[in-house]
């Protein structure tokens, strides 16, 4: 009986999942959205080293952060974006020119 009960239970899990998974309404979509999006932010944190870097120390890596968005907003605020986007596109280049390879 027990056996039974656990599978059932499981059943309705599986079944109320997969029912969160196909919600279209608006603003469950633009949650899902928003989640996906902060997940790649962290995503690059992680991939720029910055996690290991600064021993995983939220404070540090937040007034990191803060740095480089008054730097953004400075005087030189074009050309250090610039800079930014092409070390990017290098570094994603080269990660994707190395996954290529057999």
């Amino acid at each position: 009986m027990h056996k039974a009960e656990t599978k059932l239970a499981q059943a309705r899990r599986r079944v109320e999942a997969a029912a969160r998974r196909a919600d279209t309404r608006g603003w469950v979509v633009a949650r899902r959205e928003r989640t996906r999006h902060l997940i790649e932010l962290g995503g690059l944190v992680q991939k720029a080293g910055l996690v290991d870097l600064t021993d995983d120390d939220r404070a540090t890596l937040y007034g990191a952060m803060l740095d480089l968005a008054a730097r953004a907003q400075g005087e030189d605020a074009d050309n250090m974006l610039a800079l930014w986007k092409r070390r990017g596109k290098r570094a994603f280049d080269a990660e994707a020119e190395g996954s290529d390879a057999p």
